[in-house]
């Protein structure tokens, strides 16, 4: 071969080398993901569920954050490796998973299910993009904000009555749904002529709601994950409530019971620590959005007046048969949320199990319910369900009652007159 033959050969050779560096340096496949402002999206079976996704570089790690209203959910437990960002929520074992690109993230979140199923919904999330439902606003909608009462009826035909609260600013509509058990969170949405959609993520459930605006009422489906769904039919009314759905006693003897703690040691209520004492029992789960809710409010009150002579005792009732399965979702519970108080395994999320392991319990209606025992260890009061923050008032109310119970408890002599 000739000098000006090898020479020829060796430009061809390095032009190819940097033709593939070129198309390297231009694939969609980075190694961080870009910081800013997401549209997300989960796929449900009645269409596409958007939250807020915010990513941030904090002490030189990826945090994320979502947002619906006016929540945003804080999620530290994120790893990034070889293109691919893995999360835990915090307090659940749900997790996220997604290959990264210049501008988007590609993949599923998985939510775990009764008897440990795995739900894998399809995720993927667009940088820059700011909108909800809609990426052009109309300025003629209808005003739906103001008080609903909620017809919720399942594939069996099975009806529940709701209320909806719900916002409004021009196109944007925020609000929630509160159900006889607990509330379906921070609600976010737009109303588009007469199409309102809602949806919520935060680390827990996944929530949809596609309706219409039809002679002033509204009428529709929501869905929740890939499984649930239900036909939604609501009409205004200032004064709607809803139906009070409350756990009774068998007996009125002493209450007690035996469980684990996350160590594997057995916990009583009759035990010295808490003889004498007001204690609250909870009965709820590390999946249960509505227990996260609640947990972020026993958490500092507890603290609070915990020297009064105050006991909380969280009785987990998790996805998991399995104990060390069960127990290692409620370490991740107690460390994400910061629980002092005593959690204890008891059972399995059914709707059998509650009731079996408490026979003092006419039955377990919802989680989380609240049992108010007096420092005779006898119940005073037991409250089904948590009306959480996206509640407004009813939250501020609730919360208001449940201090001036334990306050009046703790006032109480520690034997029976």
């Amino acid at each position: 071969m000739s000098r000006h033959q090898t020479s020829r050969v060796t430009s061809i050779f390095a032009l190819a080398l940097l033709t593939v560096a070129t198309i390297g340096g231009c694939s969609s496949r980075v190694s961080e993901p870009v910081a800013g402002r997401y549209r997300a999206v989960l796929e449900l079976p009645g269409g596409d569920a958007p939250f807020g996704l915010d990513i941030a570089r904090e002490d030189e790690k990826t945090v994320l954050y979502l947002s619906n209203g006016t929540e945003r959910t804080r999620v530290a437990n994120v790893t990034v490796h070889d293109g691919e960002l893995s999360a835990v929520f915090p307090g659940y074992e749900n997790t996220l998973r997604a290959k990264v690109s210049r501008d988007a993230l590609d993949g599923n979140v998985t939510l775990i299910k009764a008897g440990g199923v795995e739900q894998v919904i399809p995720f993927r999330a667009k940088l820059n993009e700011t909108w909800r439902f809609y990426p052009e606003s109309l300025t003629d909608n209808p005003d739906v904000a103001g008080r609903w009462e909620v017809t919720l009826t399942d594939s069996e035909g099975k009806a529940t009555k709701a209320v909806a609260l719900l916002e409004q600013s021009h196109d944007r509509v925020s609000g929630t749904v509160m159900t006889p058990t607990g509330d379906h969170r921070f609600l976010d949405g737009q109303i588009h002529g007469n199409e309102l959609q809602l949806s919520t993520f935060a680390g827990g459930l996944a929530y949809l709601y596609k309706l219409q605006v039809v002679d002033g009422a509204l009428q529709g489906d929501y869905w929740q994950g890939l499984k649930s769904h239900e036909q939604v039919a609501a009409s205004r009314n200032d004064n709607a409530e809803l139906e009070h759905i409350e756990t009774t006693l068998k007996s009125d003897d002493r209450f007690n019971f035996t469980f684990k703690d996350v160590d594997g040691n057995d916990v009583a209520l009759n035990d010295e620590r808490f003889r004498g004492k007001v204690v609250v029992v909870t009965l709820g789960g590390t999946w249960c959005p509505n227990c996260h809710d609640e947990a972020a409010f026993l958490v500092p009150y507890y603290r609070e007046i915990e020297a009064q002579g105050f006991e909380v005792i969280a009785l987990m009732f998790e996805r998991h048969g399995e104990f060390e399965k069960a127990a290692t979702a409620v370490r991740g519970f107690r460390r994400d949320l910061g629980i002092p108080y005593t959690t204890l395994i008891a059972g399995v999320a059914d709707d059998e199990d509650p009731e079996r392991k408490l026979p003092t319990l006419s039955g377990v209606y919802g989680y989380p319910t609240a049992i108010f025992v007096d420092r005779t260890g006898h119940i005073r009061k037991i409250h089904t369900g948590f009306s959480g923050p996206a509640t407004g008032k009813h939250y501020d109310e609730q919360i208001a009652d449940f201090k001036a119970l334990v306050e009046q408890l703790l006032k109480e002599p520690a034997t029976a007159s």
